[in-house]
């Protein structure tokens, strides 16, 4: 129709850079061209059928499903969501991870800061956005910047229960986050729960016991965002049968004026 497409990459890449700290550890072996070529005789091909010297790359990754940018299911969090058995990755409705997108803007707060109800009622009063059923909401933290540094998953703010508990009641089953979590960091809330407040602990993840919904943990790039709202989110997790997280290669697709 004249128009065009932009599509903004909001997913992390995975590297060995970051294995040594990471919390979710990973390692990926690269086996080169050269070093192939000794395995095609495996395939019973020969060697000379190749470039000179030269046969396929391949790339060995050891990782959990809660590595890199991922999406957990309902699963994760307990075994039932409203008092049923709650569901694992592939059991979710592909039409939740393709939906129109907000961005909440919260980068300003400190690490450790909640983000509560009332924050994201303030945020979306500010943007002039009034969220509907299915809609894709993205939190913008800031902490994404600090991916490649040691200690970045305690360098977030994060959702309390009540803004969580909230967005879920507006029909919103995907909530994402460019952090380690969306709770705020686990030091942070094992603290307050030694000082005798346990019902602060992985707050926000407990609100899936109550009723089923999504996280995107470790987004990226969402400061390259134009605007808050008015594109879509294609956030489809890998079908991995009885999981309760799975990668994703999560885009903002934004319709350009010609």
């Amino acid at each position: 129709m004249g128009g065009r497409v932009t599509l903004i990459d909001l997913s992390d890449c995975i590297s060995n850079d970051t294995s040594a700290f990471e919390p979710n550890p990973h390692h990926i072996t690269y086996l080169s061209h050269h070093e192939a070529l000794a395995q095609v005789a495996r395939y019973g091909l020969q060697p000379e059928w190749f470039a000179p010297g030269h046969a396929w790359a391949v790339e060995s990754v050891t990782l959990s499903t809660h590595s890199g940018t991922h999406i957990d299911a309902p699963y994760h969090y307990a075994p039932t969501s409203g008092g049923a058995p709650a569901k694992t990755i592939d059991q979710l409705p592909l039409e939740w991870f393709y939906s129109d997108g907000v961005r909440l803007d919260f980068h300003m707060k400190a690490a450790g800061d909640g983000i509560t109800a009332a924050d994201v009622r303030g945020e979306l009063d500010r943007i002039g956005y009034v969220l509907k059923p299915l809609d894709i909401v993205l939190i913008w933290t800031g902490a994404s910047a600090h991916f490649n540094e040691p200690g970045y998953d305690q360098r977030h703010a994060g959702l309390r229960a009540d803004a969580t508990r909230w967005l879920i009641e507006r029909g919103v089953k995907v909530i994402g986050i460019d952090a380690w979590g969306l709770d705020r960091p686990f030091a942070v809330m094992a603290q307050e729960a030694m000082a005798g407040h346990p019902e602060v602990f992985w707050e926000t993840h407990f609100v899936g016991i109550e009723r089923e919904y999504c996280q995107i943990e470790r987004l990226a790039h969402l400061d390259r965002l134009p605007r808050s709202f008015g594109f879509r989110v294609s956030c489809f997790p890998y079908n991995i049968r009885g999981a309760s997280a799975a990668w994703t290669r999560a885009v903002a697709i934004l319709d350009e004026e010609a």
